[in-house]
This record gives C-alpha cells, sequence and structure tokens, in this order.
C-alpha cells in the first residue's frame, strides 16, 4: 500500500491533525501531573494548594517538550516560545490552583476539581500553544 494513501485516508488525516496529538500528549502529561500531585497530596500530606501547584509546575518541561516535538511539530526559537510557555504556564497554575481548591470541598473533591481544571486548560492552552507559543509556518500550515 501507498504510504501516501494513509495520509490521505480519514484515520491518517485525524491522527496526523495537530489537535489529535495534542491530546493524546495531553492526556501523558495529565497523568504525570496527577500522580505527582496524589503523591505530594496523599503520601507526603503536603497542603492541597501547594501540592497543586508544585505538581503543576514540576510537570512544566515533561509538557513543553513533548508538545513541542510531538504535538505541534514546531521549528519557532526556544527562546521565545520557551518564555511564550512560561507566560502561559504561570496563568495556568493561578487558574488551576484556584478551581482546584474551589472545588475541593464539593463531593467530587480535589480528583474531580483536576479533572474540570484540566478540561478547560485543555481547550484555551490548545490555542495558544497553536497560534502563540509554538507558531511557526511549519506548524500552521499544515492541519
Amino acid at each position: 500500500m501507498d504510504d501516501g494513501a494513509t495520509e490521505r485516508s480519514p484515520f491518517g488525516r485525524l491522527i496526523r491533525h495537530s489537535a489529535s496529538r495534542y491530546l493524546f500528549a495531553g492526556g501523558l502529561a495529565f497523568l504525570v501531573d496527577v500522580g505527582i500531585l496524589a503523591l505530594l497530596r496523599n503520601i507526603l500530606e503536603w497542603p492541597l494548594w501547594l501540592a497543586t501547584g508544585v505538581a503543576f509546575v514540576v510537570s512544566f518541561f515533561f509538557t513543553y517538550t513533548i508538545q513541542r516535538l510531538f504535538s505541534f511539530e514546531s521549528t519557532a526559537a526556544h527562546g521565545g516560545a520557551l518564555f511564550r510557555y512560561a507566560v502561559l504556564v504561570g496563568f495556568n497554575t493561578v487558574a488551576v490552583v484556584i478551581i482546584v481548591t474551589a472545588i475541593n470541598p464539593t463531593p467530587i473533591g480535589w480528583l474531580g476539581g483536576k479533572v474540570i481544571a484540566t478540561v478547560m486548560s485543555t481547550v484555551w492552552n490548545y490555542f495558544a500553544y497553536r497560534y502563540w507559543v509554538f507558531a511557526d509556518s511549519h506548524s500552521t500550515t499544515k492541519d
């Protein structure tokens, strides 16, 4: 079978689209983030606000690398992309801490809050990554 046929098939286009790769990579990043959060909160018994913030920041480099290389195949200069990513992480850290802390007293607890925060940030982050953080001529024309 011709390699180009896979690229032209609906499935081939779906798995090559940055949104599909973004969601897959984001799922891996979520597992890393939640795993660290669970370790800090449930095993080391850190305060929730601190455990949430630290887990989110610790996953910074894993998420940056997987999104840059795998999801968006960006060739944007690292300096500018890393700075923009850091600004977005700062915003996301504050947003996630607020959301998780606000939802923790409810029946769904901190984990439910983390899921809700992740769903919300997933939407705004896709567009921020694609059109701002990792934007270059290569990543904006292939989808």
